[in-house]
């Protein structure tokens, strides 16, 4: 792994993601045309394509033989060990809807596995951005994923693919967790949300099959801020996988939030 890539990947997926999300701050609130993507309820803006075009001509000009793969053009270029990940507008049904919650995320993988997250919140110009062994950041600012003294007075964010939609384990594994912990979050932006656990604004995550374009920067970021991340049978996740089931916390409640998870999963779900 060469780390001159990785430490000039950081500075062109930090550029891209200010660029773009500039671009998306100044349609905030002045969407004008709306699409329906799938049958699932996700949606692409004109502020989706903007950014893509923005990250991507970026990603091009200093990586011309890395292969991208963009949440909207697919993939671009021809195979290789160095692969971008661009989410340009993470949050879209926030952004369509004049909710000021939302980010570019931007993640570099090398043979499969992320050595470079960005995530840009442009309407409160937060940069997170980590780099493999080298720690995560906030504006700079080292951040720690946090121990609470106990996950049941903890926040725990949801995160859930499009797909899923009502499916019944899902309903009742979210329903779960929401009656046990303080809070459960839904944001409708995960970055923002893999962002907050490596912050320490999050006691834990739940991902229940989402696998795309946003998740592996908000993976690396808190691993690299000294969380967990395990599958649902306790193993810890590595790679990639297209339909991932994820737990993420301080290592401090990894077993706990397991064995919360798997409680949730074996309880019936009502008609």
């Amino acid at each position: 792994m060469n780390q001159l890539i990785i430490q000039d990947a950081r500075e062109v997926a930090i550029e891209a993601a200010r660029q773009a999300g500039l671009a998306i701050k100044q349609l905030f609130d002045q969407v004008a045309h709306v699409e329906m993507k799938d049958e699932h309820g996700d949606v692409v803006t004109e502020a989706d394509l903007l950014a893509e075009a923005i990250i991507v001509k970026e990603i091009q000009a200093a990586f011309p033989d890395h292969q991208i793969h963009s949440e909207e053009a697919g993939v671009i270029g021809v195979s290789s060990d160095w692969q971008w990940l661009v989410d340009p507008l993470d949050g879209t049904n926030n952004f369509a809807i004049g909710i000021p919650l939302f980010s570019c995320s931007i993640t570099v993988m090398y043979q499969q596995e992320p050595v470079v997250g960005v995530v840009y919140e442009p309407m409160t110009d937060r940069l997170f951005h980590a780099a493999v062994g080298n720690g995560a950041y906030c504006n700079d600012q080292r951040m720690q994923v946090k121990s609470c003294p106990s996950l049941h007075k903890g926040n725990i964010g949801w995160i859930q693919g499009h797909k899923v939609q009502q499916d019944p384990t899902a309903v009742g594994l979210r329903h779960y967790i929401d009656t046990r912990c303080k809070r459960m979050m839904r944001l409708w932006a995960p970055t923002l949300q893999w962002c907050m656990l490596a912050k320490g604004d999050l006691d834990g995550i739940v991902l229940y099959k989402s696998e795309g374009d946003d998740l592996y920067s908000g993976i690396l970021m808190v691993k690299e801020a000294g969380g967990s991340v395990i599958d649902f049978n306790g193993e810890t996740f590595t790679g990639m996988n297209s339909e991932p089931y994820l737990i993420a916390c301080h290592p401090d409640h990894e077993q706990e939030l397991l064995r919360m998870v798997r409680a949730g999963i074996s309880v019936p779900v009502r008609p």
